[in-house]
This record gives structure tokens, sequence and C-alpha cells, in this order.
């Protein structure tokens, strides 16, 4: 008896394996979310939550006018979903000159709790793209047809006409080029590869912080000075100025320096007050948000693996 059942048990397995397939062989299928390559984009709202954006209406769609446009839409946020959503904002950022409008879009059911957690968390997020909270919940606009099942929905688009859509289940960093490269079919310039991206929005300022050039050492030594005049130092923060000038590697290299000086609680000890508001200024004006002082929030362990819109 007990040989028999386990033999209706194996030829059971077996009946199911062949009805399903590769579903159960676990083989890939298409996932599709959103408007694909060819259809229209519609205007939809979402809510701002930074900065003059904040508690306002806004309209990517209608805010790009037909340029080209990258719409991240945020299922689900994960350490690996939010460094790629962090490259390409970044990269958004960087190509702005070129026409390339970008948003993020947060999905949530609540948006008062989305809300909160994107203030808490904007210093580990760093999202240099506008975002939003969509105000139709955690399905967004309803005629998108955007699949709740993918962690990230990316669309790229110009005249209002989709001419990308990727569907990522299991997004990471190295989905940038290939997104990227699509976003350089609309604005010009050789697609990326990954190591470039992370040379050009991530790798100067972190390789500087720890070893600026030596030009950069000489014009900034005498800024810090302890025994410099205010006028001294006045000159010394011109000639860094100059240096930096519209190059944004040296940019990015200046603003790191000061927000890590600014972050450290530790401002004091660079040089005279005269010194230390430069300072402040070029945390504010090239560096990424200050990270706030607080205690280990739930956003920080959402990003290093939880889903922060806690959904089934």
């Amino acid at each position: 008896m007990l040989r028999r059942t386990h033999r209706f048990h194996v030829w059971a397995v077996l009946l199911i394996v062949s009805l399903t397939g590769s579903h159960a062989l676990g083989e890939d299928e298409a996932v599709f979310s959103g408007p694909q390559v060819g259809e229209k984009l519609t205007s939809f709202e979402v809510t701002g939550v930074y900065d003059e954006a904040e508690g306002k209406p806004l309209d990517f769609v209608a805010r790009a006018d037909g340029r080209p446009l990258m719409l991240i839409f945020v299922h689900q946020v994960t350490r690996p979903s939010h460094g790629l959503v962090r490259l390409m904002s970044e990269y958004a950022k960087r190509r702005a000159d070129d026409g390339l409008q970008a948003g993020v879009v947060w999905l949530e059911d609540d948006r008062s709790k989305a809300e909160q957690f994107l203030k808490r968390a904007r210093g580990s997020l760093r999202l240099s793209a506008p975002v939003g909270v969509s105000v139709d919940g955690s399905e967004g606009p309803g005629s998108y047809g955007l699949n709740r099942n993918v962690t990230l929905t990316v669309l790229v688009a110009k005249d209002n006409q989709v001419t990308a859509n990727f569907a990522l289940v299991q997004p990471n960093e190295t989905d940038a080029p290939k997104i990227l490269a699509e976003v350089c079919k609309l604005i010009g310039g050789q697609p990326p590869t990954l190591a470039q991206i992370r040379q050009q929005i991530r790798g100067p300022a972190a390789a500087n912080m720890r070893a600026p050039d030596p030009e950069f050492r000489a014009v900034i030594r005498p800024v810090i000075d302890k025994t410099a005049s205010a006028e001294a130092v006045s000159q010394a923060a011109a000639k860094v100025e100059k240096y930096v000038g519209d190059d944004k590697d040296k940019q990015s290299m200046l603003g790191a320096i000061a927000r890590r000086i600014v972050d450290s609680g530790r401002l004091e000890n660079y040089g005279t007050p005269a010194a230390q508001e430069h300072i402040r200024r070029w945390a504010e004006k090239y560096g990424p948000p200050a990270e706030r002082q607080r205690p280990k929030p739930a956003a920080e362990r959402d990003i290093d693996g939880e889903n922060a819109q806690n959904r089934e």
C-alpha cells in the first residue's frame, strides 16, 4: 500500500510538470508593465516630496513637454533597486543640459507613509531627479497598466511616445547600461558602460575624498589655514572657485569633501570662521544632501533588503 501511494505521488508530480511545461522548470517568460514601445504617455499627477515641490501636484509628462523623458516607477525599494534608481537619477541630472527630463514615481497605497519614508530616508536615498508619490496608490495611474509584481518599471519616451520599456523584477546596477543606451538614442552621446557610469557618477567624488589631486590640495590648503586673515581666506576661496569652474567632476569632488567635513561635526577644526562659512556653502552648492544625525531608522533597514512599501 505504501509503495502504491509513493508511485501515485511520483506520477502526480510528473503530470503537473508535463502540464505546466516551462513554468514549472523556471524558464524566463516575458514580463510586461506600463505602456509599451510606440504607445502614448498620458499625463498623471503625483505629489511632490522635496524642497519647493513638497506637497504640490506635479505632472512629469506635462513638464517634459515632449522632450526626452525617463520615468522611473518604484513599486518596491531594495538595496539593489535603490542603487539602480540612484545611478539613473544622477545621470539624468548630469544630462539635463542635453534636454533629458526625469521623474521618480513612488507607488504606495498609504501616501502619508510614503512621504514620511522618503523624507526620513532622503540622506540615504540621495535621489537627484524630482520625486513624487502617486496619487493613484500602489497601482499607479490607471491608464498605464503597471504590474505591481515587478520592482521597477522604467519608461523612456520622446514626444510623449514610449521608445523603450523596462519591467524589472530583480533590478540592480547592471541594468543601467541598457537603459541609458536607450536614453542616449534620444539625447546623443556614447552609451556608457557600467564602469563608466560608476566612475562618472560616484567614482570621482568617492575617490577624491580619499586622495584629492595635488593641484586641489594646493588651492584648498590656504583656505583652511588657521592663521589666515579674512581677506586671505576670501582670496583663497576665489582661487578654489576658479579651479573648480564648470567642471562637474571637480564640483562633485569639492562638494563631497565639504559635505563630509560639515557632517562630521568637526567643522570648527578646519580653518577660521570665514573658511568654515565657505566650506558650508560648498557643501550646499556642490555636495550631496546632508546626512541627518538620527538613530538607525526603519528606512535604512528597508534599503538593506526589506520592501519599503510593506506589501504582500
